[in-house]
């Protein structure tokens, strides 16, 4: 079996067909159909991964995450019906992982469970990396500016590390998508956009000017050293 999956959809239908395909592809699934009921499961655990749509009744998936990160890492990959970049935003700002837009094909979610639950297994480095008045501890999974420690989401610290293992170096939004996500559907480079949005606001001293992270016109981004 992969892994332990909680599927949180209202939708009776959606979760009844979407719970049946998990299965075949080797998860074990549990299923809430709304937020109180999700995060009861979540507690009773063990969980590897939720699946979690945003429109809930009576607590929507937004703040279901928020109780969630802040007890736990749990890889979090969220349903949008939405195609709004707020749902992106708000989704990364609470602390999700990745996103799939309603309606999805089943091997689609499987392949973004998978790609989510490898990122989460994915062997720890050791070495400390100095990029100006960054300090990245990718074993400890902090950062550092000027010696202060920041809060970043698993998809900040995932991207900034990204960058800094090569300062200078420009990465195409499609070669971002593909390292920290583990996919590359052209509508989701909007990922990359947004994370880098947030991580801005966390790192930069006017995030209106960035320093740090330079946007590159027509390439991508980098992370000056």
């Amino acid at each position: 079996m992969e892994g332990r999956v909680l599927l949180v959809e209202d939708d009776a239908a959606i979760r009844e067909a979407t719970a049946l395909g998990l299965r075949r592809a080797g998860f074990r699934v549990g299923t809430a159909a709304d937020g109180r009921a999700a995060l009861a499961a979540w507690r009773a655990g063990p969980v590897d991964l939720i699946v979690l749509d945003v429109m809930l009744p009576g607590l929507d998936g937004f703040e279901v995450l928020r109780e969630i990160r802040r007890g736990s890492q749990v890889p979090v990959l969220m349903l949008t019906a939405r195609t709004d970049t707020v749902d992106v935003v708000v989704g990364l700002e609470c602390g999700a992982d990745d996103y799939l837009r309603k309606p999805f094909d089943l091997p689609e979610l499987v392949a973004r469970v998978r790609a989510v639950l490898r990122r989460a297994a994915a062997p720890v480095e050791e070495t400390t990396l100095l990029v100006g008045r960054l300090e990245v501890d990718p074993a400890r999974f902090t950062v550092r500016k000027d010696g202060r420690e920041l809060t970043l989401t698993a998809t900040e610290f995932r991207l900034l590390l990204e960058l800094a293992r090569r300062p200078g170096r420009v990465f195409t939004r499609d070669v971002l998508l593909d390292r920290v996500w583990q996919h590359s559907q052209v509508f989701d480079t909007r990922l990359v956009d947004v994370a880098v949005q947030r991580l801005r606001a966390k790192l930069e001293d006017d995030p209106a000017h960035p320093i740090l992270i330079r946007t590159v016109r027509g390439a991508g981004y980098k992370l000056s050293p």
